[in-house]
């Protein structure tokens, strides 16, 4: 299990669950919900933020978001 902010560029992942519970609201109104996929796209060039496509569309997240976000690797 990783952090959705340890991924690179284009390496996909399964949503497992989230760490912290003041921001797993927002982030599944977002379409960040267990279960999901979500491909890293781009890192900033500074490495913050970073853009992910989930749930159909891309989403911009800020580290801090996207460490609080666990994942499964894909293969």
């Amino acid at each position: 299990m990783k952090r959705l902010s340890d991924l690179s560029v284009g390496e996909k992942a399964r949503i497992h669950s989230f760490e912290k519970d003041e921001i797993f609201i927002k982030l599944m109104e977002m379409g960040c919900v267990p279960g999901e996929l979500v491909k890293v796209e781009q890192v900033a060039p500074l490495g913050d933020p970073i853009s992910v496509f989930v749930a159909g569309y891309s989403l911009s997240l800020r580290l801090s978001e996207a460490s609080s976000i666990m994942v499964e690797e894909i293969n």
